[in-house]
Order: C-alpha cells, then sequence, then structure tokens
C-alpha cells in the first residue's frame, strides 16, 4: 500500500533535514563499504597486496564514469522531481521518475559493452604495468557486468529519499553492503579468487540493492514507478542532464584527477605511490560520506521549499547545512591528522605501505574543511535548480586547479609526489572559497529579496 509522502515546507527545517540525513548518512557510510570493504580485504592478502591495491586503484577512473553517469540522471532528476512535489505536481514527478529509470538502464547496458571491449587499453592508458595490470583486469571484467544493477541503485534511490523516507533508502544501501561485507571474505579468501571474489560479492550486491529501490518504487512508494512513464521527451532528458550536470562533472573530473595522479605518481614514486593514492582515497570516501549524506538530504528540502516559495526557509535550510558541514570536516580533519597510522592500517599492514603514506596522508587532508564549503555551495545551486552554477564550481576546483596543479608541482623545488599531494589542499582553499562566496551573493541574496517580496505582498493584501 503507498505510503504518504512528507510535506518539508512545514515544520522545523533543521528537523525535516535531520529526519533524512540521519539514516542517508548512515546509509552513505554503508555504501562506501561496498568499494572499501574490497580494499581492506584485498590489502590484507598474504601475497602481493601493495600491486592488487595498485590494480584496484587503476580502475578507480572507470568506477567514476559509471557513477558520474548514474549522478548525470540520478541527480538531475531528484531536484526536478522535488519541485514538482513542491508544485503539487503529482504527474510530472511521476513522469520524472519514470523517464529517470529509462536512461539510468540504457546508460548501464551502453557503459557494460564499452568497457568489456576497451578495457585492455584503458587501463594501459591510467598507467597500468605489468604487475598491477592483471588484479585490475580481472576486477575490473566482473564489475563491468554489474553496470546497469550500480546505476539503478544509486540513481534510484534519490527518488525514495525524495518522497521523505530516508530509511527506506537507507535500506537500498544496507541490504547491498551487508551482503558485501559477508561474501568478501568467502569469496577473497575461502575460495580463493583473490580480487576476482571481491567484484563477484560487489555485483551480487549491487544487484541486491537495485532490486530493493526499484522494488519500493514499484509497488509502495506514494508516487509510484510505472510503465507508462518510461518513454522521457527530449526536452525532460534536456531538463534532466543540465541539471544533473554538476554531479557528472564532479565524478567525471574526480575520474580525469584519478588518472593524471595515478600517471604522476608513478613516475615520480612507482607502483608503492599509486597504492598509497588507493588507500588515501579509501579513507577519503569514508571521511565524506557523512557530508553527502547531509547534502543529500539537504537538496529535496531545499528544492521542495523552492517549489512552494518558502524563501526564508531555503535559506535556513543552506544555513543549517553549511555549519554542520564545516563542523564534522573540522572535527574528521583533526582525526586524520592526529592519528594517521590507524586509518592506514584499516587498509594494509605492510610497513614499507604505511610508512610512505603517513607523511602523504597528512598533507593531503590539511584545511579539509574548505571542500565542506564547496559542497555547501553546490547543494544550494543543485537543489534550486542552478545548474551553471553548480557545473561551473566542479570544473573549476577540479579541471582548472587540481590537475595543473598535479602535474606542476612535482617539477617545482623537486617536490616529487609530495607536489601530487599538494594539489587537493590548494585546490580546497582556492576552489571551495569561491564557491561558497559566490553561493552567498548570488543564490543567498537573491531568496533574501524574494522573500522581502512575498511579505510585502502579504502585508498589501
Amino acid at each position: 500500500m503507498p505510503q504518504q509522502p512528507s510535506d518539508f515546507s512545514k515544520g522545523k527545517v533543521s528537523k525535516n533535514i535531520l529526519q533524512l540525513a540521519v539514516p542517508m548518512i548512515f546509509a552513505q557510510l554503508v555504501n562506501v563499504l561496498y568499494s572499501v570493504v574490497d580494499r581492506m580485504y584485498i590489502g590484507h592478502m598474504p601475497e602481493s597486496s601493495s600491486a592488487a591495491l595498485a590494480g584496484i586503484g587503476l580502475t578507480f577512473p572507470i568506477i567514476s564514469i559509471v557513477t558520474a553517469f548514474a549522478n548525470l540522471f540520478g541527480t538531475g532528476g531528484t531536484p526536478l522531481f522535488s519541485i514538482a512535489r513542491g508544485e503539487d505536481n503529482t504527474d510530472r514527478a511521476r513522469y520524472i521518475m519514470g523517464s529517470t529509470f529509462v536512461l539510468l538502464v540504457i546508460t548501464g547496458l551502453a557503459l557494460t559493452l564499452v568497457g568489456l571491449l576497451c578495457k585492455r587499453p584503458i587501463l594501459y592508458l591510467f598507467s597500468a604495468s605489468e604487475a598491477t595490470f592483471p588484479f585490475a583486469n580481472d576486477y575490473l571484467s566482473i564489475y563491468l557486468c554489474g553496470s546497469v544493477f550500480v546505476m539503478l541503485s544509486l540513481g534510484m534511490n534519490g527518488f525514495i529519499n525524495a518522497q521523505g523516507f530516508g530509511r527506506k533508502g537507507m535500506l537500498t544501501v544496507v541490504l547491498g553492503a551487508v551482503t558485501n561485507i559477508v561474501l568478501d571474505p568467502l569469496f577473497i579468501f575461502v575460495f580463493e579468487l583473490g580480487v576476482k571474489g571481491a567484484a563477484i560479492a560487489t555485483v551480487i550486491s549491487q544487484f541486491i540493492s537495485a532490486l530493493w529501490a526499484v522494488g519500493f518504487l514499484y509497488r509502495r512508494a506514494p508516487i509510484l514507478l510505472r510503465k507508462a512513464d518510461m518513454h522521457p521527451s527530449f526536452s525532460l532528458v534536456r531538463e534532466i542532464t543540465v541539471l544533473g550536470f554538476s554531479g557528472f562533472i564532479v565524478n567525471v573530473t574526480n575520474s580525469s584527477v584519478q588518472i593524471v595522479c595515478n600517471a604522476t605518481l608513478r613516475a615520480f614514486g612507482g607502483d608503492l605511490y599509486v597504492s598509497v593514492m588507493t588507500i588515501i582515497n579509501s579513507v577519503r570516501e569514508v571521511a565524506f560520506a557523512p557530508i553527502n549524506g547531509l547534502t543529500g538530504a539537504t537538496q529535496p528540502v531545499l528544492g521542495f521549499n523552492y517549489g512552494a516559495k518558502e524563501y526564508g526557509r531555503v535559506r535556513q535550510g543552506i544555513r543549517y547545512m553549511s555549519i554542520l558541514c564545516v563542523s564534522y570536516t573540522i572535527g574528521i580533519w583533526l582525526c586524520i591528522s592526529l592519528c594517521p597510522e590507524f586509518f592506514i592500517r584499516i587498509f594494509t599492514s605492510d610497513s614499507v605501505l604505511t610508512a610512505a603514506a603517513i607523511p602523504s596522508i597528512h598533507i593531503y587532508f590539511f584545511g579539509f574543511f574548505m571542500m565542506a564549503l564547496q559542497l555547501a555551495g553546490q547543494t544550494a545551486a543543485v537543489g534550486l535548480g542552478r545548474s551553471k552554477q553548480a557545473i561551473f564550481f566542479s570544473l573549476l576546483r577540479k579541471v582548472f586547479i587540481v590537475i595543473p596543479l598535479t602535474l606542476f608541482l612535482p617539477h617545482l623545488f623537486h617536490w616529487g609526489v609530495t607536489g601530487v599531494f599538494l594539489a587537493e589542499p590548494i585546490s580546497n582553499f582556492l576552489g571551495g572559497g569561491a564557491c561558497f562566496i559566490t553561493m552567498i551573493f548570488t543564490i543567498w541574496k537573491e531568496l533574501g529579496r524574494l522573500e522581502q517580496e512575498k511579505q510585502s505582498a502579504c502585508s498589501a493584501g
């Protein structure tokens, strides 16, 4: 029986956000276990753990591309869906969800085909060596077969959360992650499949996640996923892709940055530092999970209230989200700075790898809180349908700051691998600051003006 959707224009804004955020944060933390648990087990394999970690690291850019397309349609469709709900236009909301489903399935199948056909030259292009290619190839060949499941679990889960069912959305990732945690040691160690076993466990887990998300939307959601709505028009596809392009760019640029980082690190430090970056990326994923949950919960609340013309509540939501994001990132930065070895040892027992990773992680996470400012600014932009602004700042930090610095700094003062890790904190300060300040002087200022106009109109009436 369909359940009743939440009305985000009622009650405290902070409560609305937290009701979604708590289960979504938990879901995000559990979600990172899909890949992080793989690396935890692989990093502790008795033989070739360092080469295996480096091989898995080489697959990150390709996995990021799959995630990018899920975000393209998922984060593009969900805000439009929320705005339509705020306008009480259920037919349009349903049509947006059905169209997003079709786009995710078609794209997932296409990525599987292209990836399997081109994986070998792509991996060598991404700096694979003779030692790391077998591990990367084994993992990627199996992972790509589950691309559709990844797309659906990531892309459709937002529609569950956007209807106010954060706990149901949480179950999407919990079911998959628990399955992955159980199956990983079974396939990796008991069946002695190594990285192949990790990939098989991940695909099975993603299938279960996708089955739950689609099943809930098809049978139990207030606004149901229907076959009748699965015929996207060109105009709607354009709306979805334009708005979701910022999320797409984030992942594509992450992929591009990782390619450049791996190539530069291999040139200056060999496969060892590719393994170091794999560990740092793993720690970063865990550290970012709560922020992703919070910003993901904030978007539908902002979009709903904007559609309902509750501009003051939108400002409250932005303020609350920004304070929480900055507070959390300062805390996690201090934890990583004080106890770096604790976080590194989760992913490896190799003393050489640990020794190389400790100074690198200190550099990489310096000023981590500035990244929260960029996420706050982009969340406000995406939640309100301001796609161009969100896209610009996604490109600014990664393409125009991180990549040039990654290529330039290793040669400056003979910094080598240190220069690669320095690129991240510098980009956080420059890109994060610019994004947040721009949001304050554009979106924030405009919302204040709209709220004043609304109050004046009410007084005059």
